[in-house]
């Protein structure tokens, strides 16, 4: 129902007339952003908007070659360039360099969007560190990636007095996720992983809640230096749906809205919105809090997926 309310009601926010100019920021030239996944989709219209109300934007993404194409494009339409930097967010000493080339150049991060990601990737579809793709991308390789920035990010409230933002892409479809929302045994490759995915099955194994609870979790433990919150970006058609199949391809490319409006609301939570709206909140199209599945709430759940998290950035 509220999918179908977002369809009829037109966006109240308008990047173009209400983002302001993000140059000039006290002490440093411009606002300082790090996009991930940027180089397509939601990541790139974010950051292209960004571009043209004059941020200095990091685009982070996997492939340099598909990073440079980007780049281009982004020039050709702001007539600013962007900042490369390499990431494979499903590879953790990638990770760790990112996290390091950054520091190496910029004292302070002011936005950071966990934007990239995949979705329903086929089970057998494993990382460099043998746990389920998505999993890996898109919760442990952001989670890892925020912990190595938070020097960055609590150098912004120092420089402005003003939390930084951290916005995590999530989606609707946690509430799709069986059980408590988060099986840890769904995880790492194993034998208790493939009886699990037989009992399960293909299709729902795919769901969970990580990325609100991540979310919620560093809204609660760093809440004076940022602010943290989780998105969700409405149906939208991008490459992130490439693994579907069937009749849920047929929907998207039937429904689905553009990666333009995608952008709006993580847009709206990171440069409109007050820290007090959105911290640990989970924001809905077109640039609203929400609710998300309650089952996001549980603060027992919280501490055991981020002490499950933790233990798999160890040494890394």
């Amino acid at each position: 129902m509220a999918s179908l309310i977002a369809r009829l009601l037109p966006p109240g926010f308008r990047p173009e007339r209400d983002i302001p100019d993000l140059s000039g920021k006290f002490s440093r030239l411009s606002w300082t952003v790090l996009a991930t996944g940027g180089n397509t989709g939601i990541g790139y219209q974010t950051i292209k908007q960004l571009l043209l109300k004059n941020a200095t934007v990091y685009l982070a993404a996997r492939s340099p070659q598909k990073a440079a194409d980007a780049i281009k494009r982004l020039e050709g339409e702001t007539k600013k360039t962007a900042i490369f930097l390499q990431l494979d967010l499903a590879d953790l000493p990638s990770v760790r360099r990112a996290a390091e080339s950054y520091l190496a150049v910029e004292s302070g991060l002011d936005i950071l969007f966990n934007n990239g990601g995949v979705m329903v990737s086929p089970p057998a579809m494993m990382t460099a560190q043998n746990h389920d793709l998505q999993f890996d991308t898109n919760v442990i390789g952001h989670f890892f990636l925020t912990e190595l920035l938070l020097p960055a990010l609590s150098k912004s409230y120092q420089e402005t007095s003003f939390p930084a933002r951290v916005i995590n892409t999530s989606s609707i479809g946690h509430q799709l996720a069986p059980g408590s929302g988060m099986e840890l045994v769904s995880l790492k490759a194993g034998p208790e992983r493939d009886a699990w995915l037989k009992k399960t099955g293909d299709f729902m194994s795919r769901w969970r809640h990580c990325n609100v609870l991540v979310s919620n979790y560093f809204a609660r433990t760093h809440a004076k230096v940022l602010v943290s919150c989780a998105v969700h970006p409405g149906g939208i058609k991008t490459k992130l749906g490439r693994h579907t199949r069937g009749f849920m391809q047929a929907l998207g490319n039937a429904y689905l809205y553009p990666a333009s409006m995608g952008a709006f609301t993580q847009r709206w939570g990171a440069t409109v919105a007050t820290p007090e709206q959105i911290n640990g909140r989970y924001l809905i199209p077109w640039g609203k809090v929400g609710k998300a599945d309650k089952r996001a709430s549980n603060k027992a759940l919280e501490d055991e997926v981020i002490a499950y998290i933790q233990k798999q950035i160890k040494g890394f």
